[in-house]
């Protein structure tokens, strides 16, 4: 029998408790990390259980598992890096688990952090790249540093601006 490894599957988009259910059904080992957010709506604020990774699940499985769990419905693919299976560490999914004993001290970033390199992409600095420095608490500013003739230029632009990011 093969060894067992941790593997990272990519789900459909929302589809991480589906992805579960059905890894569950062929008897694959699945871990879904999940925190608790509150979520305000315009009439009222609702606690909710969502996945700490959007569109990931992983399964402690040996090749013949892996390729059984890929054939699922909610499972898009398996996670590659170099062009094999990416395996992940036991210890880094030991981290996730003492991480989420203390799950009201979790903050997840999906879109625009402080220190990601990006390129912005409307209004009057169009084209040009720079780090994130800050980020306003209400998230209607950035400021990001632009490096021009060897020096570093700060600008603040309005939240709504796009900006992508390129790292």
């Amino acid at each position: 029998m093969e060894i067992k490894k941790w593997f990272a599957l990519y789900t459909k988009p929302r589809h991480e408790f589906k992805a579960l259910a059905q890894l569950n059904e062929i008897e694959v080992e699945a871990y879904l990390p999940t925190i608790t957010v509150t979520k305000q709506w315009s009439d009222r604020k609702k606690k909710v259980t969502e996945p700490l990774f959007k569109s990931y699940i992983f399964i402690f499985a040996n090749e013949v598992e892996r390729n059984r769990a890929v054939t699922r419905e909610a499972v898009i693919k398996t996670i590659y890096f170099d062009g094999k299976p990416a395996v992940i560490p036991d210890q880094e999914m030991d981290s996730i688990r003492k991480m989420l004993e203390s799950p009201e001290k979790i903050q997840v970033f999906n879109g625009i952090v402080k220190g990601v390199i990006v390129k912005i992409t409307s209004g009057p600095f169009e084209g040009i790249e720079g780090i994130v420095r800050s980020i306003s608490d209400d998230e209607n500013t950035l400021s990001v540093s632009i490096q021009l003739l060897n020096r570093t230029v700060s600008v603040s632009i309005a939240g709504d601006t796009e900006v992508k990011r390129i790292n």
